[in-house]
């Protein structure tokens, strides 16, 4: 990051995070939280489909593959799709935390264009929490985790309760995901927005 605004650096007496004990166990896969989710779900033709493991401590690791659907210049990533990445990435950190969270403020750098046809490996660890405030920071690499660094981002979460999805989102999704029989599926949906 070349300079980090005000509003993503922690105060001085921000916590550490601390991993929740249910947290899935490092290198457990997490899985889409809702189907039609654009980052992570299966149901967008032309969607990420992002996905997202556990790390170490409050820690994830993630892979997207870069397909013609998401490019901007030609034969390159739109930077767009370059930030949902990064965006989808650090809201993954939450399951960790076991904290309903969403994007407050999200800074990107564009480091080097990625083509089409490669696969981004994304980093991405919780750094501190301060109340409903969870600071986060994230780093995609081109083809690996010792690739060349293609993005950064530094994220602020803002923890929020279910209501906000409830309240905020169409009445027809929320009303066929409160629906749905499948207690897990229903409350996933909620679990993880960025």
């Amino acid at each position: 990051m070349t300079a980090r605004s005000a509003s993503l650096t922690p105060p001085a007496d921000a916590k550490p995070p601390v991993r929740h004990p249910d947290a899935p166990a490092p290198g457990e896969l997490l899985g889409a939280h809702y189907e039609h989710c654009f980052g992570c779900g299966g149901g967008q033709p032309h969607g990420l489909h992002l996905e997202a493991r556990a790390g170490a401590g409050v820690t994830v690791t993630a892979e997207f593959t870069v397909r013609p659907a998401h490019q901007g210049a030609p034969g390159l990533a739109h930077g767009g799709v370059l930030a949902t990445a990064l965006d989808e990435t650090l809201g993954s950190l939450n399951w960790l935390l076991q904290t309903i969270a969403v994007t407050g403020r999200l800074e990107t750098d564009f480091v080097r264009p990625v083509p089409v046809d490669t696969v981004l490996f994304l980093e991405a660890e919780v750094t501190a929490v301060d109340g409903r405030k969870i600071y986060s920071t994230a780093t995609g690499r081109i083809g690996g985790p010792g690739g060349p660094v293609a993005v950064r981002a530094d994220a602020l979460f803002i923890e929020v309760k279910v209501d906000h999805f409830i309240e905020n989102g169409r009445p027809q999704e929320i009303q066929a995901v409160m629906s749905d029989p499948d207690q897990v599926r229903r409350a996933r949906a909620f679990e993880v927005n960025p």
